[in-house]
């Protein structure tokens, strides 16, 4: 809380145990681990075996580590904002710009265009927090929710660091309050408005709104803040009015001054704008028809967050996004020559961010006088996943988790097999491990369980699966006469949006609970099918998708249905040429873009010496799920 008088403190249900002696609830901030699952645009051996550009070295910035590789991060912020500060992080991001909800109550459905389908998806549990801004609990969740991601952005934020949040109307000045009492009312800058042109309907109820706010704050008196004529603002039209140009279009006055006194000569006007006051009416919002249009709702423009990183930060500084959404403030960040760490709830906007990353030497260069293309690639960046809290809870209490899982599975329990843990009508039933893949080895000795027990048929439950672990178990298992299915637990995320009010770690969920909430939301879909062909000719390869399918039950089935070759539900795949059972290196993607909405079914590489090799694919839907496989090819 800030040692000053001069704010007011908000106060909302469960904030303090007991207001009157001012015990404030701790928040929780726990440590989980990060698993780096794709590394893109890094070579293992440089200058070897590489299919994509990477950006060259000579160009990178003197104080941009080259050995440095930037961070986009899929999972809840709250947990990776504290596993990152636990971790190290504390005070070295330099500049963080948000995006979170605005409390608004609309509906963000994921919509795409499929061959000539346009689709939509509702979002899942775990996505409703990012495209359904709805709170239940009011605004009091709300402030909740953000008064705890705050003071975790605070802790991250360099001494010389700036935080912009970027709000409407709906919750700004609660917003502003509580952000005064987490900074400092002392550290309060501006409250910036951009203003953009007004919506297409008319309303006799109300003036039209057409403005958001951003509230722009500092860590300390001490903050960087940079004076660069590319942050200026045009001149007004009023202005340019009074202006003249000469041949080269640079303005000059004549007959006329600001003061009143005549001039008799040409006084040329410096520069091409004025420094940015803080109403900024010169930026307009993302329209449809415009390159780096991402068909994200709430998307924002690139020369928005422009302006926000050169004047808060310097080339070479950590600049962070924790409500990335389509990827605007980290692909700006990546132009402008600054490090950048990103994360968002959805997948599909992870997806949405990756593919406008290994895109972006197609979009406009920021830094240019013109309408240039970027042309350079996305400097090397990892995605990361973050781990469950729950699981590593969990992985003490065995029994009470397997006992959950089969409930929420709604199978019986089993309790005289080592594998087979429940049954659910006339399927045996197997759960994986927390803590681990499901591996092919797993998969085997559950079936030969069925087989000397007089089942046919079994279903194995997961969190991760092995490479291996997909249509070859599925014909192991077949050969044996099992009818096996494999089948993805729900994230914990998922099963935690739906159990409000509950402990999910204490894992003692009355059983009607589980019957009229769970039951109704949470879906055990089957693992995606991929098929690959491979070909190889001398030293050279050649991967082909033959055949693609997402699973019965998943909520793609309808849409899948409709679509005549259900490879046109990838929206991006890569090829790691020589996986070596560690992190997935991209050496090799392609993916849909707005100019060619259809990916290339097949990939070529040409090895360098004759052998063995272990590649990995990686697929990724239309809605940012994702399935992989390992192959080994000898050439």
């Amino acid at each position: 809380m800030a040692e000053n008088d001069k704010y007011v403190e908000l106060l909302w249900y469960q904030k303090y145990n007991k207001v009157e002696l001012g015990e404030r609830m701790p928040a929780e901030k726990p440590n989980l681990p990060f698993q780096v699952v794709e590394t893109i645009n890094q070579p293992r051996i440089k200058g070897g075996g590489y299919d994509v550009p990477i950006f060259p070295e000579d160009q990178w910035p003197q104080n941009y580590p080259t050995d440095w590789k930037n961070r986009l991060i899929w999972g809840d912020n709250k947990l990776v904002m504290s596993s990152l500060l636990k971790q190290g992080w504390a005070g070295k991001i330099n500049l963080i710009y948000i995006d979170p909800p605005f409390f608004t109550g609309a509906d963000f459905s994921v919509k795409t265009k499929v061959g000539d389908e346009q689709v939509e998806k509702e979002p899942s549990i775990i996505e409703e927090r990012a495209y359904k801004d709805t709170w239940k609990g009011g605004i009091a969740s709300y402030l909740k929710y953000m008064s705890e991601r705050l003071e975790l952005m605070r802790d991250l934020l360099a001494d010389d660091g700036s935080i912009y949040v970027h709000l409407d109307w709906h919750v700004g000045h609660y917003v502003k309050v509580l952000m005064d009492e987490i900074f400092g009312y002392e550290n309060f800058r501006n409250e910036i408005i951009w203003a953009y042109p007004a919506a297409s309907f008319q309303t006799r109820r109300f003036f039209i709104r057409s403005f958001d706010e951003l509230l722009f704050y500092s860590k300390s008196n001490n903050y960087i803040f940079n004076d660069n004529p590319q942050i200026y603002m045009e001149y007004s039209d009023r202005l340019k009015k009074a202006f003249k140009s000469d041949k080269n279009g640079i303005y000059y006055l004549r007959g006329g001054s600001f003061d009143g006194t005549k001039l008799s000569e040409k006084v040329y006007v410096d520069g091409k704008g004025i420094f940015p006051r803080d109403v900024w009416n010169d930026i307009p919002y993302v329209r449809a028809n415009t390159s780096e249009y991402q068909a994200f709702d709430t998307q924002k423009p690139e020369v928005l967050l422009r302006r926000i990183i050169i004047a808060s930060s310097n080339p070479g500084d950590i600049v962070a996004d924790f409500f990335c959404g389509s990827g605007t403030t980290l692909a700006t960040a990546e132009k402008l020559s600054r490090r950048w760490i990103g994360c968002d709830l959805s997948k599909f906007a992870i997806q949405v961010t990756r593919k406008r990353l290994l895109d972006i030497h197609n979009s406009k260069d920021l830094a240019a006088e013109n309408d240039e293309k970027y042309n350079k690639p996305a400097r090397p960046f990892e995605l990361w996943n973050i781990g469950n809290y729950e699981t590593v809870y969990w992985q003490e209490r065995a029994n009470e988790y397997l006992e959950f899982i089969l409930k929420l599975y709604q199978a019986q329990p089993l309790t005289s097999f080592r594998y087979l843990h429940g049954r659910k009508d006339e399927r045996a039933v197997h759960v994986g491990p927390l803590n681990a893949p499901v591996t092919m080895e797993e998969v085997e000795k559950v079936i030969l369980e069925c087989r000397e027990n007089n089942f046919n048929k079994a279903d194995v439950l997961g969190w991760e699966w092995g490479y291996d672990v997909n249509e070859l178990a599925k014909a192991q298992a077949k050969k044996s006469g099992v009818d096996l299915k494999l089948v993805q637990i729900p994230s914990i995320n998922e099963i935690k949006a739906s159990l409000v009010g509950f402990d999910l770690q204490l894992l003692k969920i009355p059983d009607q609970i589980v019957e009229a909430e769970l039951t109704k939301y949470i879906k055990f879909a089957e693992v995606a099918y991929l098929e690959i062909e491979t070909e190889a000719k001398g030293k050279e390869v050649s991967l082909l998708i033959s055949d693609f399918q997402v699973s019965p039950n998943a909520d793609l089935a309808e849409i899948a249905s409709k679509i005549k070759d259900a490879r046109e539900l990838i929206d991006y795949w890569a090829v790691d040429w020589d996986y070596k059972g560690d992190t997935f290196h991209n050496q090799w993607q392609s993916f849909r873009t707005k100019k060619a909405p259809k990916v290339e079914y097949k990939a070529t590489h040409e090895y360098e010496a004759p052998g063995e090799y272990q590649v990995m694919v990686k697929v990724v839907d239309v809605f940012g799920n994702d399935t992989n496989k390992v192959l080994k090819v000898k050439v």
